[in-house]
């Protein structure tokens, strides 16, 4: 399956999501996954939106519950949209903070990882991570899609864009 085999202006997924990047000085916290998809895997926390529920509230809310801490001015910087082979999408919201409150704690959701941006482990990341974080850590917008088949990467288009507001409508 490649890109060209989807009708992306009727696309809808199943699962809109987040993931955050929390930065400090020359690092930025990351996760090892304890649980869900994913499992094993280092990456931003993040997750699937509630009922009623917005992606900045969501972005917040998820890194409350899987590292004790509370973020605060998130910007927007990436949009994804995932469509897996196996008929699972996601449409997700990548946000950046340099604020939060708390220290990271583990728990049973993840273990919070400081990672020198420059040292950052992608080769236990997702494998299209390499492509669009490092726009993140920049501070550069994105908007990308990409089929995967389970954890690897069959195609992708990924672009610069002006701006990203996060979007979607709320889920009941």
């Amino acid at each position: 399956m490649t890109l060209n085999d989807i009708d992306w202006g009727t696309w809808k997924a199943r699962d809109p999501a987040t993931l955050v990047f929390v930065i400090e000085d020359d690092k930025v916290l990351l996760i090892r996954k304890k649980r869900g998809l994913g499992l094993g895997k280092i990456n931003g926390p993040g997750g699937k939106l509630d009922p009623g529920e917005n992606a900045v509230d969501c972005a917040r809310r998820e890194c409350r519950e899987e590292l004790g801490i509370e973020v605060h001015d998130l910007e927007c910087l990436g949009e994804h949209k995932f469509q897996f082979i196996d008929g699972y999408s996601i449409h997700c919201w990548v946000f950046r903070t340099y604020r939060y409150e708390g220290e990271p704690v583990e728990t049973e959701e993840a273990v919070p990882l400081w990672t020198n941006i420059d040292q950052i482990p992608y080769e236990e990341m997702w494998e299209d991570d390499r492509l669009w974080l490092p726009m993140v850590l920049e501070g550069r917008s994105f908007s990308a899609r990409w089929v995967f088949d389970d954890d690897r990467m069959l195609d992708h288009d990924i672009r610069h864009v002006e701006q990203v507001i996060p979007g979607g409508p709320r889920i009941d």
